[in-house]
């Protein structure tokens, strides 16, 4: 399975400067192809990195938040062919499909109609797109009915997204031993930021949960002015986990072993055991 990370902004600054993209992730298995949380600039760069939004099989949206859901619509009038077809799964939160006591719906009535199939998520909620088995787990967020995800591999493990929480007691026992954590960390070390990790707190995490390999992704501004690429050499002098800061374009296959490729021909490619 290959991971493209086609944006690793987060936060309002990053997003609205976008000095980091937001473009979310998308999941390649196979046929498959899944996009998790869809924020500004998610369509040009999906095209832009020859993966078209059209050959899309499914949508999760994490929470209802702009850097996270702005371009959802459209991918699902990719995903459906030009509302041509209902095909494919669109995944999210009460509050992304039916807004809440915070938020109006970020999705349509009209645009949740495309989809073949619409999965209310909470905490527990089990879905599949394809070979791909996703569970929604709890986040705590500003956005009361945000998620993350935890997702099986046929033959190749466990993938953990936190998506946007802060560090409670029981977050390590969500991602605990799975083989790869893609810890949203939007801020480092001895800054404090409510509903959000920092590096101290991907540190517990990192510790309790025990993953085999650590992505590092979403950064706000204060992340990115301290260096995440400083920060996960910091967690991995620390916990002996193998950490990696995503960059706009980073790969990440599953295999054998995980391969971290760098968006630059130029960067030498990294292989974990893990």
């Amino acid at each position: 399975m290959s991971i493209h990370f086609l944006g690793t902004g987060g936060g309002r600054f990053s997003m609205i400067t976008q000095r980091r993209r937001t473009a979310g992730i998308r999941l390649v298995h196979g046929d498959t192809h899944v996009h998790i949380d869809p924020g500004p600039g998610t369509l040009v760069f999906s095209n832009w990195a020859r993966l078209s939004p059209q050959k899309l099989d499914g949508l999760i949206v994490t929470h209802c938040h702009p850097d996270h859901y702005t371009d959802a619509e459209v991918l699902i009038e990719a995903m459906s062919h030009g509302t041509t077809r209902s095909r494919g799964v669109l995944a999210a939160p009460r509050s992304v499909l039916h807004g809440n006591d915070e938020c109006d719906p970020s999705v349509s009535t009209y645009h949740r109609n495309l989809p073949a199939v619409v999965e209310n998520l909470e905490p527990g909620s089990v879905f599949e797109v394809g070979a791909l088995s996703f569970e929604a787990v709890e986040a705590r967020h500003s956005e009361a009915d945000g998620i993350g995800i935890r997702l099986k591999v046929p033959g190749l493990g466990e993938v953990g997204y936190t998506s946007d929480t802060g560090f409670f007691e029981g977050l390590e026992e969500i991602y605990r031993r799975v083989r790869l954590l893609i810890a949203c960390t939007m801020w480092p070390r001895a800054q404090h930021l409510k509903y959000h990790l920092n590096t101290d707190e991907t540190l517990e995490l990192i510790e309790l949960a025990k993953p085999g390999c650590v992505v590092l992704t979403h950064f706000g501004m204060r992340m990115l002015n301290a260096s995440p690429e400083a920060e996960a050499s910091y967690l991995e002098e620390a916990t002996g986990v193998p950490t990696v800061a995503a960059r706009d374009g980073t790969l990440v296959v599953l295999g054998e072993w995980i391969e971290v490729r760098g968006p630059r021909k130029r960067d030498e490619p990294r292989l974990i055991e893990a």
